[in-house]
């Protein structure tokens, strides 16, 4: 039977001072900070209709709890092993609302493991280089501002006449579905304004023919 002196002399508590307190505070610090600047980045170069204040808390979390796991890793290869089954388990159901949420899941995962393993320049300068790339990127997709377009006709004559209308009061219009059925077509457009004008949007709808005209913001890839 274990008494309390065998227990405190199991190899498990000399665990303890297998990483030290410096290493764990300095660690999680950069962490926390890495984590605050995908979150900021995150803010600066979110695009949909409502911002998630929820999932940029969410970043520097993860950031913090991937380079905690980390050090546990690599100061015990038994531990590893036994980690390794024990996520293996772990499964996530949340649904991803946009695409670019995965990249940023990944660069707070990548930024824990790397500054748990010690290799903190490359942490701080691949996080700042690439914050500078998403904010430019971004930026340049944001400007060309794509839009949809939904207009109902009453007939093939009215949907030739809107279509020539729209493309010259446009930059760019492209059809993405087109839907027919006896006395109504209905038309999709994804499109670019010119100087942000969207008056052609009411000459459109008051013309002969044309029974609704909708004009939508769009998130979506720009097609070049």
């Amino acid at each position: 039977m274990l008494s309390f002196s065998d227990i405190f002399k199991s190899s498990f508590l000399e665990n303890v001072t297998s990483v030290s307190l410096l290493d764990i505070l300095l660690t999680l610090a950069l962490a926390f900070a890495i984590g605050l600047f995908i979150s900021f980045i995150y803010k600066k170069t979110y695009t949909s209709v409502m911002y998630s204040a929820g999932f940029a808390g969410t970043l520097v979390a993860l950031t913090m709890i991937t380079a905690m796991t980390i050090l546990a890793v690599t100061s015990n290869v038994v531990l590893s092993l036994g980690m390794v089954g024990a996520l293996s388990i772990v499964r996530f159901r949340t649904a991803i609302k946009e695409p670019m949420e995965i990249a940023y899941l990944f660069w707070s995962i990548a930024a824990g493991i790397v500054l748990a393993a010690g290799l903190i320049p490359l942490a701080l300068i691949g996080s700042v280089a690439i914050g500078l790339i998403m904010i430019l990127y971004m930026n340049r997709k944001a400007i060309r501002n794509p839009y949809i377009a939904v207009i109902r006709c009453a007939d093939k004559e009215t949907e030739g006449k809107a279509d020539a209308f729209l493309k010259g009061a446009v930059q760019k219009a492209v059809i993405k579905s087109k839907t027919a059925q006896k006395g109504n077509i209905e038309l999709s457009y994804e499109i670019l304004l010119k100087n942000d004008d969207t008056a052609f949007i009411s000459e459109l709808s008051e013309m002969e023919g044309v029974t609704n005209a909708v004009l939508v913001s769009y998130n979506g890839d720009y097609i070049a």
